[in-house]
């Protein structure tokens, strides 16, 4: 008998920024799985689920968890926020599956925070970019640092993921730091914090201020190119096109 496992990308936050099918296929589920935090986001908005969720750092427990369950003959959504493919749990899910080949995996994309941050600073992210997580739980900072250099001197525009936490409460200003050896200090930057939930807000500042601002891990921070600009307190940067 084959089982299966959708992995849901349940957006930035708010349930009305989750894609259609997304929630038409959680709608569909018997159980429900993912972090505290996103379970909370979504249990009301689903009466008469079963919900399960494991704290941080039990990620792989958290997808056995969810092939058991399967294997009960239910209908399982493991849930992410944003994209499921992006941070998310679908690569580790598929890693895990190895070991359950009579489950199928099927992944709903999301809205991840790249996007739903860029729409609410204008359009930073209209020409070539690139994600970079400044948590160094599963990379070297090493390693990080290192993308950080070559991201910067292609000039790419650039948007990064866990700023700040804790336990890693220099880490912009570190990253910052690390760009301006190639980036101008007066290049225009955004900060979105709590994108689609409670308190959510946005800003807009230079490269050189970027470095002292406050951020945590409900923060996305977006870097511009050489060409990004504020237009009507809009971050835009230029596509090329000509004639403008």
């Amino acid at each position: 008998m084959s089982h299966k496992i959708y992995v849901v990308g349940i957006g930035p936050g708010a349930f009305e920024q989750m894609t259609v099918k997304a929630a038409d296929i959680l709608r569909q589920s018997d159980v429900i799985i993912g972090y505290t935090v996103y379970i909370d986001l979504v249990r009301d908005h689903l009466p008469g689920k079963q919900f399960l969720s494991t704290p941080m750092t039990k990620e792989a427990d958290r997808c056995r968890m969810a092939f058991l369950e399967a294997r009960k003959g239910k209908t399982v959504s493991m849930i992410c926020s944003g994209d499921a493919g992006i941070y998310g749990m679908a690569g580790l899910m598929y890693e895990i599956g190895a070991q359950y080949p009579d489950t199928e995996l099927e992944v709903i994309p999301g809205v991840t925070a790249a996007t739903a941050g860029a729409a609410l600073l204008g359009a930073p992210l209209t020409h070539d970019f690139c994600v970079i997580s400044l948590s160094d739980l599963l990379t070297s900072w090493k390693t990080i640092e290192e993308r950080i250099f070559a991201a910067s001197r292609a000039d790419f525009s650039i948007c990064l993921y866990n700023p700040s936490s804790k336990k890693r409460r220099d880490y912009l200003k570190k990253a910052c730091e690390l760009m301006l050896k190639y980036k101008s200090p007066d290049t225009v930057c955004g900060i979105v914090k709590n994108i689609g939930r409670e308190g959510e807000e946005k800003f807009l500042l230079t490269l050189k201020d970027l470095k002292d601002a406050e951020a945590d891990m409900f923060t996305t921070v977006f870097v511009g190119n050489s060409q990004t600009k504020t237009l009507s307190e809009a971050m835009v940067t230029p596509r090329g096109y000509k004639d403008v």
